[in-house]
């Protein structure tokens, strides 16, 4: 006896277009995924071409006179040495050349026994002001350096 194929049941048709649609689903996803990444890919190869570009022009604004090539003249580095005895403290300047302001500073400690308390501008702006004690454990006066960077 031959046996006729009967239609699939409803529940089977539903599972079958669910299946097509969440596999049609993610091969969407997957698609929609790439190209914008492509395109992110693009523009970021178009970036680094223009940096490139960029740099270059920089470097030969440097190499030429101008504006580019004297910013370093505008900047100077004012040192004043400071010596404190052990557990004492004293305020050391930095001052910068007339016409200059201090747009910032600090100062320095190689031997680790010193602690700035107070580091500033001084009121006029002209350097750079730092309060520096020595511990009492210190084993004798300790040395550094106070620094200004100075602006014309």
């Amino acid at each position: 006896m031959k046996r006729i194929a009967s239609p699939p049941s409803p529940a089977m048709a539903v599972a079958l277009v669910a299946l097509f649609v969440a596999l049609s689903g993610t091969a969407f996803a997957v698609g929609s995924a790439v190209v914008p990444l492509a395109k992110r890919a693009l523009t970021a190869d178009s970036a680094k071409v223009a940096n490139l570009a960029k740099e270059a022009t920089v470097a030969d604004n440097a190499k030429s006179p101008g504006p580019a090539s004297t910013v370093a003249g505008l900047v100077t580095i004012k040192t004043a040495p400071w010596t404190v005895g052990t557990g004492a403290g004293g305020e050391f300047t930095a001052t910068c050349d007339a016409g200059q302001k201090a747009v910032a500073g600090g100062w320095e400690d190689p031997g680790g026994w010193g602690h700035p308390w107070d580091t500033r501008p001084t009121p006029d702006g002209s350097g750079w002001r730092t309060w520096v004690s020595v511990s009492p454990q210190a084993p004798g006066a300790q040395t550094g350096t106070v620094y200004a960077i100075c602006l014309k």
